[in-house]
């Protein structure tokens, strides 16, 4: 994501605020957001931030919540080009470290709860649910990602953790130069784990 454009024309300034910010994460990692350089990079008073957010994690979670709409989106259009339940579960999984390479900055801010807890933003909050829940809808299991207990829930959970674990470790570093050294021989590791993995899950 590299602008914020779900705005009407009374929502320019906001958005303005929105995309600084983002642009400020994206360039400096979430060190770099403070709501005077916010203010700065938007070109707009040093005061003006706080009257459409509260503070700085507000903004975060805006952008949180924008990046949530983002993942969704793009597992929705990974999974609709297939129909069975394994190639659906690879193409989520795909979708995921794709999105995570793409937007980096934002994906670490998404699970970043010390630095932005969205059970205290309730859009937010949905958004996340909403992404979280599609796996469950799409690979036809019953009940939510919120119910712990429900062993029917134990495969989507565990799709979920190898993706991101992968996205994850890939972000860090952490994999060296296991898949390669450029961004698309990294991806392409990755989805050999996915494809593997959906594969053992399907037997």
């Amino acid at each position: 994501m590299t602008s914020i454009t779900r705005t009407t024309g009374k929502d320019d300034v906001r958005a303005g605020i929105l995309n600084a910010s983002l642009q400020l994460m994206n360039e400096g990692g979430l060190g770099a957001l403070s709501m005077r350089e916010v203010a700065r990079r938007a070109g707009v008073s040093h005061q003006a931030p706080y009257h459409y957010f509260q503070d700085r994690e507000a903004i975060l979670a805006e952008l949180a919540g924008e990046g949530f709409d983002q993942l969704y989106d793009y597992m929705v259009s990974a999974v609709g080009l297939v129909r069975d339940r394994q190639s659906r579960n690879r193409a989520m999984g795909e979708a995921y470290i794709r999105f995570a390479l793409n937007h980096p900055e934002l994906f670490r801010l998404m699970f970043r709860t010390e630095m932005c807890d969205l059970s205290a933003y309730p859009e937010a909050k949905a958004k996340a649910e909403r992404c979280f829940n599609l796996p469950v809808e799409v690979l036809g299991v019953s009940g939510k990602m919120e119910d712990k207990a429900n062993p029917d829930l134990t495969p989507v959970i565990a799709s979920w953790s190898i993706a991101h674990g992968l996205a994850t470790l890939l972000l860090e570093g952490k994999l060296g130069g296991s898949f390669g050294e450029t961004r698309d021989q990294r991806e392409a590791g990755a989805n050999r784990i996915i494809a593997f993995f959906a594969e053992k899950l399907a037997k």
